[in-house]
Formats: structure tokens, sequence, C-alpha cells
């Protein structure tokens, strides 16, 4: 038997392994939570999720609650547009540090990156409503806490792979440190930073409508206050509201970052 074929039949046998070992994982956790999934598979089920799901239709479209859901989709945009841009502010002047190009502090700047990013949102949403009570404001500094460590390692990883020589060629001129990265360093790096900011806004306007479920105001505090009441037509109409939204901001974010691509 040759090598390539003895390799072959050992890595055959590896795979073969691992999906027996997750086979074993996935029963075993199925029988541990005891999640009753064929009770989904019943007619019963089938009649019931059918009849939850008409209730919502047809969607209630008054001019009194149109307004009044365009108003909160128009302070889910502002959340997450005032979350998104101090998140870029306060992660760029992280990432400085945590790039290992600015400062001694690496090690200790990405131990606090990893810790702003590890809360989730929903986390820092209970945080901040404690400390700054109901409505956007609470939504707002979560949604730039969390994306702070998210972009902040982003933006030290992109710092930290650009190359040196721009930046080190102005700074053997006599430029001072600011200048040489202004004038070296960001340019070379700007599209990717930029790249990656569109991208958190667009998941961010998807989160400030979540947020709202825990008192941060916009569509979600509008969606939870109506399910709560049984009004379905009118949570319908914020479901419909959170597409149309979510939509239109992937659709502006996709056409920014092809025009970035061109340029």
């Amino acid at each position: 038997m040759s090598a390539h074929r003895t390799k072959a039949l050992q890595l055959c046998t590896r795979c073969l392994f691992t999906l027996a070992v997750i086979g074993v994982l996935v029963v075993a956790s199925f029988a541990y939570l005891s999640l009753g999934l064929e009770r989904l598979f019943t007619l019963d089920a089938a009649r019931e999720l059918a009849r939850f799901f008409l209730s919502f239709f047809p969607p209630d479209v008054s001019r009194e609650f149109l307004a009044k859901t365009g108003q909160a989709a128009i302070e889910t945009l502002a959340v997450s547009a005032v979350g998104t841009l101090l998140a870029v502010v306060c992660a760029l002047l992280l990432a400085l540090p945590a790039s290992g190009r600015h400062g001694s502090t690496r090690a200790s700047t990405r131990f606090v990156l990893n810790l702003l990013r590890s809360v989730p949102e929903l986390v820092w949403a209970a945080l901040m409503v404690l400390a700054a009570g109901l409505g956007p404001f609470a939504g707002t500094l979560a949604l730039a806490a969390h994306t702070s460590g998210v972009l902040g390692r982003l933006f030290a990883d992109a710092l930290e792979n650009t190359p040196r020589a721009p930046a080190a060629a102005l700074t053997e001129t006599g430029a001072a440190p600011a200048v040489a990265f202004l004038y070296g360093t960001l340019p070379t790096v700007f599209p990717q930073l930029l790249s990656y900011t569109l991208y958190r806004w667009e998941m961010n306007i998807r989160m400030a409508a979540i947020l709202g479920f825990v008192g941060a105001g916009g569509l979600g505090q509008l969606l939870y206050f109506n399910l709560s009441l049984l009004h379905q037509a009118q949570a319908c109409t914020v479901i419909v509201a959170m597409l149309v939204l979510a939509a239109l901001v992937d659709a502006l974010s996709a056409i920014l970052r092809y025009r970035l691509v061109l340029a």
C-alpha cells in the first residue's frame, strides 16, 4: 500500500471519527435539553402556528400609527448612526496603542477592547438603562460601548498590517508623529476602516431596533409595547418598518462600498 493511500485512509478515519463524535454530542444535547421537537410536527401545532401568524394581518396602516412608527424609525436610525459615530472615534483612539505603533500599552489596550466587545449589546443596554434611564440615550451608549470594542480590534489589526515605510519617511524628514500618521498611514488604511464602519453600521441598525426591548427606545420599544398588549396588527407594521429600514441601509451601504472600491 502506497504512502499516499495510507495517508488518505487515515484522513478518512479521522473524518468519520469526528462526525461520529459530533453526532453523539448533538443527540446528547437534544436528550439533555428535553426540547420536545416532536410536538412541532403535529397537526394542532400547525394550526396554532397558522392562527398566530394570520393574526398579524392586515397590518395597521392608520395615519396616526404610521406617524408613530415613522418617528420610532427615525429614532432607531439616529441611535444607530450616533452610536456608530461615537464608536468610530473611541475605536480609533484605542486602536492606535493597540496596534503597537503608538505607545507601549498594546496589551492593556487590547484587553480593554476584548472587554468591551465580549459584553453583548443587550447587556450593555440593560446597564445603560439603569445608569442613564429609559430612552434612546441608553441605546446609543450601549451600541457605542460594544461597537468600540469590535471596531477597535479591527482597526488595530488593519493598522498593524499597514506598511510603515510612508510614515517612517515623513518622520525622518522632521514631521510630527501625528502628521506622519495623518499623511503616511491613514490614507493607506482608510478604505478598509470605512468598510468596517459601514458594515458595523448595518448591524447596529438591526441591533438598535432590538435594544428597544430593554427600554432603549425606537422601533424595538414600540414593538415590545404592542406585543405585550397583543396588538398584532400594530406589531406587524413595526416589523415591516424594521425590514424596510434594514433593507434601505443595506442598499445604501452597498452603494457606498462599491463606489469606494471603484475609487
